[in-house]
């Protein structure tokens, strides 16, 4: 049984992940799989790991007992320009935002959910190095640093 803490923050982490899913889209087009190959490979993998832990949060609610929360209608773009520098480094925020929500997952769940969110947050802050930014010395946790 998950308590009203650990289902909190994976209803705010499912949030998180459905603006992810819009921003990487968006990010997705601004990209050209035969002009930038690498790039297009590093957005569209990013959007597949997204869409997998958007559903594996859906399972994880919906096992709880509790009414995952909907995709919002409309999500704040990045206004970096539409060059390759420019949806790295959008991804870069996007990666160090997520990271941000899954330190919070972590600090409120316990068991699997906590182990699965390490490995979450920690994947975001290796996505945000291979994009533009250090994370700096605590991923997801900027105030400590």
């Amino acid at each position: 049984m998950r308590s009203a803490a650990t289902v909190e923050a994976l209803q705010t982490a499912l949030a998180a992940e459905h603006a992810a899913l819009h921003v990487y889209g968006f990010l997705g087009a601004r990209t050209s799989e035969s002009g930038q190959p690498l790039v297009f490979a590093e957005i569209r993998d990013a959007y597949a790991t997204h869409r997998t832990w958007r559903d594996l949060l859906t399972r994880k609610l919906v096992e709880a007992g509790a009414e995952p929360a909907p995709a919002a209608p409309s999500y704040e773009l990045p206004t970096t320009p539409p060059t390759v520098a420019g949806v790295l480094l959008a991804a870069s925020d996007l990666e160090a935002r997520c990271a941000e929500t899954y330190a919070y997952v972590v600090a409120s769940t316990s068991s699997d959910d906590r182990r699965w969110a390490i490995g979450a947050l920690t994947r975001a802050a290796v996505r945000q190095v291979a994009y533009a930014e250090d994370p700096g010395p605590f991923p997801g946790a900027p105030d400590l640093a």
